[in-house]
């Protein structure tokens, strides 16, 4: 059965946007974007809310930009087929060949999508999203890149509830640019 995992870039703080919305200080270099590509590389399809996929749409034609370089490129690549579901409350279409809306709450979409032939994850971006897959208990792993930055406040990483979970360690990868990798199961 296929994997639901929640991957975003986090600062120290625990907040994916700061508190005056920006999130600049979430940009890759090299090394941390090829690591971020072939992690993409065993995802099947991507869970998007309004708000991510609405930024992701940058890549819709960024990939034609002659001065991106190859890492750049190749995450075009990897992203613009990759098949992606956005649920929004406000939108009546989505644009890429690959987008579409959801048809269905979260949890169906997600038994859905487990239930597909397949071996690659399900990826799952987007604060409030995950906020609600955590709350329905659909998240299997975890996948912060921390980056070396306070925020102060904004947009959490992890849900604000009192729900304890408990995660076993799998994977932890520090990179030049002070960014650490944290991996973790959902131990059920």
């Amino acid at each position: 059965m296929r994997s639901v995992t929640y991957s975003m870039n986090v600062s120290l703080d625990g907040y994916i946007v700061g508190p005056d919305g920006r999130f600049d200080w979430t940009a890759p270099d090299e090394e941390l974007l090829r690591f971020v590509n072939d992690e993409y590389r065993d995802v099947d399809v991507q869970l998007l809310g309004r708000r991510l996929y609405e930024t992701m749409l940058y890549w819709e034609t960024a990939g034609r930009d002659p001065s991106l370089g190859d890492t750049m490129r190749a995450w075009a690549a990897l992203w613009n087929p990759l098949p992606k579901v956005v649920f929004s409350t406000t939108l009546s279409t989505v644009q890429g060949a690959a987008a579409r809306l959801a048809s269905g709450g979260l949890a169906e979409e997600i038994a859905r999508l487990r239930a597909e032939p397949g071996e690659g994850r399900i990826s799952l971006g987007g604060a409030t999203l995950a906020a609600e897959a955590a709350a329905l208990d659909l998240i299997d792993e975890y996948r912060a890149r921390v980056c070396p930055v306070l925020v102060g406040g904004g947009t959490p990483f992890f849900p604000r509830d009192d729900r304890r979970v408990n995660l076993e360690r799998v994977e932890t990868r520090a990179f030049a640019s002070g960014v650490t990798y944290l991996h973790y199961r959902v131990v059920r």
